[in-house]
């Protein structure tokens, strides 16, 4: 693609991930809710994003806290109304942001009228929109096959009495997945998301996409522990129960949902699997499947210069221009990043370097430009229900896991300021959640204009990334044959030319960057620039270039 060739708006742009039930409360009850959330819209624009990505809140009973939608097409009361969410669109609209909803489309709650008539019988006129199936041994009362639930120690089958049959639950039991087969299914949720699109969101960030359509002969996954490091440890590789053909053309079918729409909007799978998976979703260069899809190799970095090389060299290598990688550090499920760096700031504004100045599109989740941590919740006192399934397991073991169990942990309220309560509820409410301690001292008016805080690096990475075509439009370059602990790259655009560097490394190091160019970030005040070499100490970043071509 030349420079003056039409780029689609998400090429260019940063996503910000809001939980809305931690985010702000409007009205005091301790829940965050959608009119929160446009109260706080100008924080958005202030950080220099350019789209918002809200966690779901539809109506719900609010078992998975939104994940169980119980129905597609309107709003839980705790989180507001239809014409709030309208209000939320128009509101981040006016201030040039994008908006992107977050649908559940492999299951809905099992309080869905769609699944409390699915359940009474065996042929009432819903009674083929879940998936059923007859079990085995004696009675059918042994599950149908080995299918097994997101907790992979159990069974994803679940006995339906009525029905003296089993339903499938591919996460949770509350959760039943949907018959995709069905055309009468596709047709419905096709037009709960027309109906959003029909009121002006610009995309949808899409959940558990991967397992949506199983394979129709219902056969056995292979027996076959596998680890890894970005999906959890597996006793049956999901063969039949992910990334199926039959899923990668659904990924066409609402693409060409989405095409029937102008501007243009944009689809963002949750999917698992190799660059090879991951490229078939997306149909390559021009595809014509989804547009983006999570890389999550990022939320289970090491802080290593050249694992960091060999990630980004992989997506590039797999995802090159036009297609997008898609990189993300922190979500809603997973343990905050600063905490898997020991709570070492420096290391978090190098982290932030790589992932803002990276060629694709960032994902950033709320407060993790403040350095926000993991609030420790045990598993005993957990709400989420996952946490809740492994109560069983001993404090002491559970503390000392890698990766907290308890998505409570990750989902504290945003801290806003140093009260009570951190300004996400009034002093005198009750939050949903404990409010991190620290709030007092790491929050958005602590962190907001003071120089060096992590409020401010991010917002400064931000602005370079808007005002550098060579970093929001352009190539990159790794440089190689560095000394240890160094990462280094390229990245240009027409005659803007920007080099990040980053030393991961434990001693001091050099890089040769060429004449005309200059400092344009530091993540510390002991970064130097003069005679064509960069000085980083250890855990330090930096970007250099020349001034942006729209701003002279």
């Amino acid at each position: 693609m030349t420079e003056h060739e039409h780029r689609p708006w998400w090429h260019e742009t940063t996503i910000y991930q809001v939980y809305p039930r931690s985010f702000a409360d409007s009205d005091g009850d301790g829940i965050g809710d959608l009119p929160g959330i446009t109260a706080r819209l100008d924080h958005l624009v202030d950080l220099g994003v350019g789209t918002i990505w809200v966690s779901p809140f539809f109506s719900s009973p609010q078992a998975d806290f939104g994940y169980d939608v119980s129905d597609y097409c309107d709003v839980a009361p705790e989180y507001g109304t239809l014409a709030d969410a309208e209000a939320l669109i128009a509101g981040a609209h006016e201030r040039g942001l994008r908006v992107m909803f977050d649908l559940v489309l492999n299951h809905s709650s099992d309080q869905h009228p769609w699944f409390l008539e699915s359940r009474t019988s065996r042929d009432n006129p819903k009674a083929d929109w879940y998936v059923w199936r007859d079990g085995r041994g004696p009675g059918g009362r042994k599950p149908p096959n080995n299918w097994r639930a997101a907790i992979e120690v159990k069974t994803g089958w679940q006995w339906g009495e009525e029905r003296q049959q089993w339903f499938l639950a591919s996460f949770l039991p509350c959760q039943p997945d949907l018959n995709w087969r069905n055309p009468d299914v596709k047709a419905a949720m096709f037009d709960a998301v027309r109906f959003w699109l029909d009121r002006g969101v610009d995309g949808f960030r899409l959940d558990m996409f991967g397992s949506i359509m199983k394979d129709p002969e219902f056969r056995d996954n292979p027996l076959r522990p596998t680890m890894s490091r970005v999906t959890p440890p597996r006793l049956y590789p999901h063969e039949f129960t992910e990334n199926t053909a039959d899923n990668i053309e659904l990924a066409r079918d609402l693409r060409a949902v989405c095409d029937e729409y102008e501007p243009e909007r944009v689809l963002l799978g949750e999917v698992f699997g190799p660059a090879e998976v991951l490229q078939a979703y997306t149909g390559g260069p021009g595809g014509d499947g989804l547009h983006l899809a999570f890389l999550f190799e990022f939320l289970v970095f090491r802080y290593d210069a050249g694992w960091f090389h060999d990630v980004i060299a992989r997506f590039e290598h797999a995802f090159p221009a036009p297609a997008q990688p898609t990189y993300v550090v922190e979500n809603h499920d997973r343990s905050r990043s600063i905490d898997r760096l020991g709570g070492d700031e420096e290391k978090a504004r190098v982290l932030a370097t790589v992932l803002l100045t990276v060629r694709g599109v960032p994902t950033i989740y709320m407060g993790q430009e403040l350095a926000m941590a993991n609030t420790y919740r045990p598993l005993r006192d957990a709400l989420d229900p996952i946490a809740r399934s492994l109560a069983w397991i001993p404090e002491p073991l559970s503390k000392r896991l890698p990766e907290r169990l308890n998505r409570d942990e990750v989902r504290s309220p945003m801290q806003w300021d140093g009260t009570l309560n951190a300004g996400f509820c009034p002093p005198e409410a009750t939050p949903w959640l404990a409010v991190n301690a620290d709030h007092r001292t790491r929050n958005v008016a602590d962190q907001d204009g003071r120089p060096w805080s992590m409020l401010e690096w991010y917002r400064h990475l931000l602005r370079l990334r808007r005002d550098h075509p060579a970093l929001h439009a352009g190539d990159l370059h790794l440089r190689s044959g560095l000394g240890a602990g160094l990462l280094a790259y390229d990245r240009r655009h027409g005659d803007d030319h920007v080099t990040v560097a980053a030393n991961l490394g434990a001693a001091a190091t050099w890089v040769e960057v060429t004449d005309d160019q200059r400092l344009l970030a530091a993540s510390a005040e002991d970064v130097h620039l003069a005679d064509g070499r960069l000085y980083l100490p250890p855990d330090r970043a930096a970007v250099v270039g020349s001034a942006p071509p729209n701003t002279g």
